[in-house]
């Protein structure tokens, strides 16, 4: 038991809170066990009329900065006024100077100039994360302009262009926070005449000025406005009274607004300390000055220091064992697992963080550190707590995120292959998504996969081996809907190094072969196939059947971009292991793509009889919509047979199961080639419109370009009809 907590404890499952960052509207569902909470991001508007409001609202009074307001204003507002460029600003500082607070008040006093809505990107956090990259950054801006995933290209030329051109029409503000590269910026310039791109950066980012940047460099405070500052946090009054000892405070802050702010909160929470005090306190630490010029990786450390031995003793061992939190932002619930306490106290101990200013409450009521007082906080314990200590954090704080990731794995689908048995953790544990007004799984995946990479960094680090590759194993369920492909890859190299270091072949084998499929989608070919050789050979050191199965079948999605033939046999034995292992579902899915490779191959006689031999194990599994994919398959082998009316019965069949399902992009692609079919058969054209209208209402929905080809290709067929072609 840790000091300063008392005796409570309790179990970990029972009173854990779901945690997730949200950015816009959030759902918070009723209390269903323990006092669990739910945080989940509302889905974005997607579709071309998408209008994005992402810039973040200042919570605090916005202090003087006028001259730097005007000077924005010179260099961006004007690329409103008719002259049809886009306006470029990039504000540079010292970190901690403000630049963001500054961006996002220009940017609501700008409100009005962007009738067509604002993106904020903030690299910090990208880069805190795998795959937090500028391709990355640009397919977050596409997907505020309504483009689904779906729809999104693999490459970073491809995503910059598609940008461009969704953003060719609009006028709209595109902020990107904290950039250390000018790489980073130049695909996300919009086209729009009229919009203006802000960038925040604590360099000077000097190369931007030969793309026409105009840079404004925000220095620290001046006396006044710092002087200002303090009189906002703690009174008129109160500054009126000790001038003097406040402009003192304002010099050993160097004019730095996150400092004041400290300064200002150590004089609030102590009560009875005074101006004159506390800049005694601060002079008599001169030597730590430094930390206040941000100048090191503890700067600031003087105030917080201050602050800090104010604290209770359990508020400060709480914000000790924060410093190890492998994450960005927490809950309350998580909190509570990570220090061992009930949720009570862990909100009360956080309360008194939040009023020393150590702590800051998001606008879903949970917690962030700046990231100076977080490295604060790990200096504190690493000085003062135990070394076994972190250790002990971090894997609890492992076992709260396997939990419920492992539940929000099943949630989506149960019966899916898991190496992992979690049976005995999970008996006791509620599941949150199976209550009534419970999170989607998906959406909460996605609002905490930083967070959970984090988790997973760390307890790599630590050689908490069985944590990493059993959440690795979880966590890939979100990237099979979702492909953040950088953090796909990340995820599973950890997992399978751990399933490794374990020593658990089967583990390493379902890893290895799931790191497939991310590396092909990135087009590393010779590493997918290295990553499977592996697989095949781990899988049979394991004997498990169906993993074997598997890993065929992953090894078949390889050979289908490279030899038809081979595909066909690495399905085929997939198939036979499945049988083995009466693993029915998987013995469907095998044969479906077996009968897609013999198509492929030429071999399409053969490929009518799989095919449908899938479909008909698909219909007795209740698997709707994998069933509707093998129709189309069916239809396009007999296309290929050379029987257009039995593809068309069959393609118009799928269309109708798919429309039922709401699998629109499926839907979309057999209404193409349905269309295709009834324009080479000289069918009715009023058909052919009907199915390609219908389509491109599908892509225009999700943000595909391929919108754009159907809408020319309609266009020519009208004027066909019309004569005038």
């Amino acid at each position: 038991m840790t000091e300063g907590f008392g005796d409570r404890r309790a179990d970990p499952f029972v009173r854990n809170e779901l945690s997730g960052s949200v950015n816009g509207p959030s759902i918070q569902a009723q209390r269903i066990y323990g006092g669990i909470t739910f945080n989940v991001q509302a889905s974005s508007p997607s579709g071309p009329e998408a209008r994005p409001d992402q810039v973040p609202s200042l919570t605090v009074r916005f202090i003087n900065r006028s001259a730097d307001l005007a000077s924005l204003d010179d260099c961006l507002s004007e690329s409103g006024s008719g002259s049809g460029r886009v306006g470029y600003g990039v504000i540079s500082g010292m970190p901690g100077v403000g630049k963001t607070a500054m961006a996002c008040r220009w940017a609501d006093q700008a409100r009005e100039q962007f009738p067509d809505g604002q993106i904020y990107v903030d690299y910090a956090a990208l880069r805190s994360r795998a795959g937090g990259d500028v391709s990355e950054a640009v397919g977050m801006c596409l997907r505020a302009l309504g483009v689904e995933d779906a729809y999104i290209p693999k490459s970073l030329e491809e995503r910059a262009s598609l940008f461009r051109s969704r953003t060719a029409g609009r006028c709209i503000l595109v902020l990107l926070d904290d950039v250390n590269q000018p790489a980073q910026v130049r695909p996300l310039v919009p086209k729009g005449p009229g919009s203006v791109v802000l960038v925040t950066s604590n360099g000077r980012l000097s190369e931007l000025a030969l793309d026409g940047a105009r840079p404004v460099h925000l220095a620290p405070l001046d006396v006044n406005s710092g002087l200002r500052l303090l009189a906002d946090r703690c009174g008129e009054a109160a500054v009126a009274s000790e001038r003097q000892a406040a402009e003192r405070l304002v010099g050993f802050c160097g004019g730095l607004p996150k400092a004041l702010q400290l300064v200002a909160a150590r004089l609030l929470t102590a009560g009875d300390v005074t101006m004159s005090e506390l800049a005694e306190e601060l002079a008599d630490e001169t030597r730590r000055l430094q930390g206040l010029s941000l100048g090191g990786d503890h700067s600031v450390s003087a105030v917080l220091e201050v602050s800090y031995r104010d604290l209770p003793p359990g508020a400060a061992q709480l914000y000790r064992i924060l410093g190890w939190f492998p994450g960005r932002v927490f809950d309350a619930g998580t909190v509570a697992c990570a220090a061992d306490i009930d949720v009570p106290t862990a909100k009360v101990l956080l309360g008194t963080l939040v009023k020393s200013h150590l702590l800051d409450m998001t606008e879903d009521r949970r917690y962030r550190f700046h990231d100076l007082v977080r490295l604060h906080a790990r200096e504190c314990a690493e000085r003062q707590e135990p070394r076994s200590v972190r250790r002990e954090v971090v894997e609890r704080v492992a076992t709260h995120y396997l939990v419920l990731t492992a539940f929000a794995d099943r949630a989506v689908r149960e019966d899916r292959l898991r190496i992992a048995n979690l049976t005995d953790l999970l008996h006791d544990a509620p599941d949150p998504f199976s209550a009534k007004e419970g999170p989607a799984p998906l959406e909460w995946l996605d609002t905490e996969r930083a967070t959970i990479l984090a988790v997973l960094r760390e307890a790599s680090r630590l050689a908490l081996h069985k944590h990493v590759w059993q959440l690795a194993e979880a966590f890939t369920v979100l990237f099979l809907h979702r492909r953040y492909l950088g953090e796909w890859k990340e995820s599973l190299e950890l997992g399978a190094r751990a399933a490794a270091e374990a020593m658990v072949p089967a583990a390493e084998a379902r890893m290895r072969s799931l790191l497939s499929r991310p590396l092909m989608d990135l087009g590393q070919y010779d590493q997918a196939r290295t990553e499977l050789e592996t697989a095949v050979a781990c899988a049979e050191v394991s004997a498990h059947t169906a993993l074997g199965a598997s890993v065929h079948e992953f090894f078949g999605r390889y050979w289908d971009r490279f030899d038809a033939d081979h595909a066909v046999q690495a399905y085929r034995r997939s198939v036979e292991l499945n049988v083995m292992a009466e693993e029915w579902r998987g013995v469907a899915i095998a044969t479906y793509f077996l009968g897609c490779a013999q198509d492929a191959a030429g071999h399409h006689h053969k490929a009518l009889a799989t095919l449908r031999s899938a479909h008909q194990g698909l219909v007795d599994r209740r698997d709707r919509r994998m069933a509707a994919r093998a129709m189309i398959a069916i239809g396009t082998v007999h296309e290929h047979l050379g029987d257009m009316d039995t593809a068309r019965r069959v393609l118009s069949d799928a269309v109708r199961e798919l429309e039922a399902v709401q699998a629109s992009h499926y839907e979309a692609q057999a209404r193409l080639r349905l269309a295709d079919i009834i324009e080479r058969t000289g069918g009715a054209q009023d058909a052919v419109r009907e199915h390609l209208t219908r389509a491109r209402e599908i892509y225009q929905a999700g943000g595909s370009p391929e919108a754009e080809k159907l809408s020319e290709r309609l266009d020519r067929m009208e004027v066909s009809d019309d004569g005038t072609g």
